[in-house]
């Protein structure tokens, strides 16, 4: 159980660390905030740095089945993200993982649970529970 003993660290070792923006107020807009911060630096990667190429069309949802769906479904992403962008781009998940832990704090919601619960109900419904 040494992730759930991992996650409810980071989730300690962020209300003890968080003092500036403890409000809830602040914790909702450095969450948005930080969200912004994710697109740009993963906009920035693919316009400045080029390491990524981002080729958006449509896709086709007009299959047989649903693993025939999957399968045909693209990320639009070519290219691999170089050490520099990658980095930052991993720097901006852990501030916004960081404030996700923080409105779990302001609201008594333990991190770890979720993310069990998550995981449960996409074992149990798999490609089900994203329709």
């Amino acid at each position: 159980m040494l992730k759930d003993l991992l996650c409810d660290d980071f989730q300690e070792k962020v209300s003890d660390v968080l003092i500036r923006h403890k409000s809830i107020l602040d914790v909702i807009t450095k969450l948005g905030e930080s969200n912004a911060r994710i697109n740009r630096a993963v906009i920035k990667a693919s316009t400045s740095c080029g390491c990524i190429s981002i080729n958006s069309e449509k896709q086709e949802y007009n299959k047989e089945t649903l693993a025939e769906v999957k399968d045909s479904l693209k990320s639009h992403v070519s290219g691999e993200l170089c050490d520099v962008c990658k980095e930052k781009i991993e720097e901006e998940i852990g501030d916004h993982l960081f404030y996700i832990a923080s409105l779990c704090n302001a609201l008594d919601l333990n991190l770890y649970d979720i993310l069990i619960k998550e995981y449960k109900e996409l074992d149990t419904l798999g490609v089900y529970s994203l329709l």
